[in-house]
């Protein structure tokens, strides 16, 4: 058991931007937001999976919409007490802690905010070990866990419940219709668990990882050294491609901003060019017609000279960076799992291929 530092919040955030593949929110948003939340209400507490209760329910919380959107529409934390008022009215079970439900961007700091503001501890696990677009794309609901009750609120304090779904992707499309309606994101609480099931499906030590990560990437900034190098041990990363941006096609609809990035190869790939599509996350990444890399595993960019995560909404010409990748918690590889966030499930007519496997 622990707490959280603010220290150690800029290095979940950092960490957690990489773990994200590019989605998951602004993390400069969720690192501001944490940091004023601990410094108002008291630390966190940080807990392991095997020390969650097994009376009670987890409960996560999240960022849901366009991340581009989010810059634009900063949450003001009033939304957190809402959809816990409203999620606490529909559970009728006492709420024993929160998590991430991704490791990635604003998502992986938000629920600090909540956990402060509240005084609940923090699962030192998520429900994807990465970010994913989707409400239905989680290990959780992979195990059989229900998204609903569903709770949303926005900036202007209207809230919407879903109590009941057909299935987890319907609660994806009812959720996304009502963000839409919301502005193009909100606050979402849903996914709540006991601590059995938690420690069965959920992604553990993730928020561990992110700050191991981030407190990685520090370091080699401050040492000059390799980036990729030093995240390696801690998540297997590995540089896949360099290459300098030459365009950026995105677009925001429907609540996701979906897109992809064409790179001139440099250095090592000079002469070369690579392409890597993103649905709020960066989704595949191919050079010379091979696949070097898809979902579930992590495909991530960093800065090829200070080795800074970059996020899809970031991109910009004329940057020069890595493509990384990083293999996905086994847990997408169940096969239950496996089926929502294979390439298929994003409309590529691929089989999905490890990482350690690709070219």
């Amino acid at each position: 058991m622990r707490t959280l530092d603010e220290q150690a919040i800029r290095d979940l955030a950092l960490g957690a931007t990489l773990l994200g593949t590019g989605g998951g929110g602004d993390p400069r948003v969720g690192t501001l937001m944490a940091l004023a939340a601990v410094r108002e209400h008291g630390p966190v507490t940080v807990i392991p999976p095997e020390d969650v209760p097994d009376e009670g329910v987890v409960v996560p919380v999240a960022m849901i919409g366009a991340p581009t959107v989010i810059l634009e529409r900063i949450p003001g934390g009033h939304e957190l007490d809402l959809v816990m008022e409203g999620f606490e009215r529909l559970v009728r079970q006492p709420v024993v802690a929160t998590m991430p439900i991704e490791a990635g961007g604003i998502n992986s700091t938000i629920p600090i905010v909540l956990a402060a503001r509240r005084g609940l501890p923090l699962v030192d696990a998520d429900g994807m070990g990465r970010a994913f677009p989707e409400v239905q794309m989680v290990t959780l609901g992979a195990g059989g866990a229900q998204a609903w009750p569903l709770v949303l609120a926005d900036e202007s304090r209207n809230v919407v419940a879903l109590t009941d779904a057909a299935d987890n992707a319907s609660a994806e499309r009812l959720a996304r219709s009502v963000v839409v309606g919301m502005g193009g994101s909100a606050v979402v609480a849903h996914y709540a668990v006991d601590g059995p099931f938690l420690r069965e499906w959920a992604v553990p030590r993730s928020v561990s990882l992110a700050v191991g990560i981030g407190r990685a990437l520090r370091d080699a900034r401050t040492e000059g050294r390799d980036a990729i190098a030093a995240i390696a041990p801690l998540c297997g990363a590995r540089r896949l491609f360099t290459g300098k941006v030459v365009d950026v096609k995105r677009t925001t609809a429907a609540g996701f901003v979906r897109g992809r990035l064409s790179l001139s190869g440099l250095d090592q790939d000079g002469g070369s060019s690579a392409e890597v599509d993103f649905q709020n996350e960066n989704l595949i990444v191919r050079s010379g017609g091979e696949v070097l890399a898809a979902v579930p595993d992590l495909i991530s960019l960093v800065e090829a000279d200070s080795g800074q995560p970059l996020t899809t909404e970031g991109m910009r010409y004329g940057l020069r960076v890595h493509v990384v990748g990083i293999p996905s918690s086994p847990l997408w590889w169940r096969p239950e799992a496996l089926r929502l966030v294979e390439p298929r499930a994003f409309g590529y007519d691929m089989d999905p291929i490890r990482l350690e496997d690709a070219q």
